[in-house]
Formats: C-alpha cells, sequence, structure tokens
C-alpha cells in the first residue's frame, strides 16, 4: 500500500490547480451565473483571491500531512483515516461534476475531477485489495471521511473570514471582478 500514499496529495493539487488557474476567469466572465443559481455559487460571491489560495493551501495541508505520516510510520489506523481523505477527495469531485450539470456549462475542476475519479477508483481498489476491513478499520475510514468534511466546512468559514476581515492590498473580489 505504501506505493500508493503519495499519489493523494498529487492527484489533489492536479485537481486543485485547474480550480486556482480557472475559476477567478471563470466567474469574472459569467456573473448571471450568481442570479440563475444563487443556492448553488453565493458562498463564492465575496470571496477574494488570496482568501481562496490560503485556503486550497490549508486544504492540502492533511492530504499531504496524512499521506506523509503514512508513509513513514505505517499503521492500519494511518492507512484507514488516508483511504477515508481518499474517499472524501472522491466526493468532492462528483460535486464539482454535479455543479456543472446543475448549471449546465464546464467549470474549472469538471475535467481533473472527470479524469480523478477512475484514477482514484483504481487507487482506492488497489488499497482496499492490500486492507483488512474490519470494524476498526472501518471506524477509521469513516473518521478520516468526516475529518476532511468538516475541514471543508472549516475551509468555507475560514475563506470567508479572511474575505471579509482582512484586507488584502489591491485585492479585488476572486469572482465578481472586483464589484463587491
Amino acid at each position: 500500500m505504501r506505493e500508493y500514499l503519495l499519489l493523494l496529495p498529487i492527484v489533489f493539487i492536479v485537481h486543485d490547480m485547474e480550480e486556482i488557474v480557472g475559476f477567478g476567469w471563470f466567474f469574472r466572465n459569467n456573473p448571471q451565473l450568481f442570479d440563475r443559481y444563487p443556492k448553488v455559487l453565493n458562498m463564492y460571491r465575496s470571496l477574494k483571491e488570496m482568501a481562496w489560495k490560503l485556503g486550497v493551501y490549508e486544504e492540502f495541508i492533511p492530504f499531504f500531512g496524512v499521506s506523509l505520516l503514512a508513509y513513514y510510520f505505517p499503521s492500519n489506523i494511518l492507512n484507514s483515516i488516508w483511504y477515508g481523505f481518499f474517499l472524501a477527495l472522491v466526493g468532492h469531485f462528483f460535486v464539482h461534476i454535479g455543479m456543472s450539470i446543475k448549471i449546465r456549462k464546464y467549470i474549472p475542476s469538471l475535467i481533473t475531477s472527470v479524469v480523478g475519479i477512475p484514477v482514484s477508483v483504481v487507487i482506492l481498489y488497489n488499497c482496499a485489495r492490500i486492507m483488512t476491513f474490519d470494524a476498526k478499520t472501518v471506524s477509521f475510514i469513516i473518521v478520516g471521511t468526516l475529518l476532511m468534511i468538516g475541514n471543508f466546512c472549516f475551509l468555507r468559514w475560514g475563506m470567508t473570514f479572511l474575505s471579509k476581515k482582512l484586507e488584502f492590498k489591491n485585492e479585488p473580489g476572486f469572482y465578481t471582478g472586483g464589484q463587491e
């Protein structure tokens, strides 16, 4: 399983690079989407680019951290948490695909989500063949998945907080093209 552990942060960062590169441009060039899909997109309206970048970095830390820990200190518990983190990432891919279907338009992150799902399934399948799925393993897989879901909620709050409370000099709204 060790040969798969460092693939998690790689799959994540490739996916998030598509988001970082494309989301600002996408929303600045599709402002009508905020009015058409307020429930889906209003959470992005007031984010600042620097807060977004810090959020991506914050999201990378647990993926990289658990991968390194499981790689250098092999244990069933760390492997199970890692597996749960990877499952959460696959769920994240499905959210992006769902958003794209909802708005009937390409969104940055769609390509790496579509490509990332089969790649991730192969990795998870190969790991599942190696792992023993007892109650403890399943419990820690669930813990890992819930930790990443919780991290994403914290991340959303943190990016919104940073966008509102900290002033980034000459920083336009990331998704509004500077319009507030």
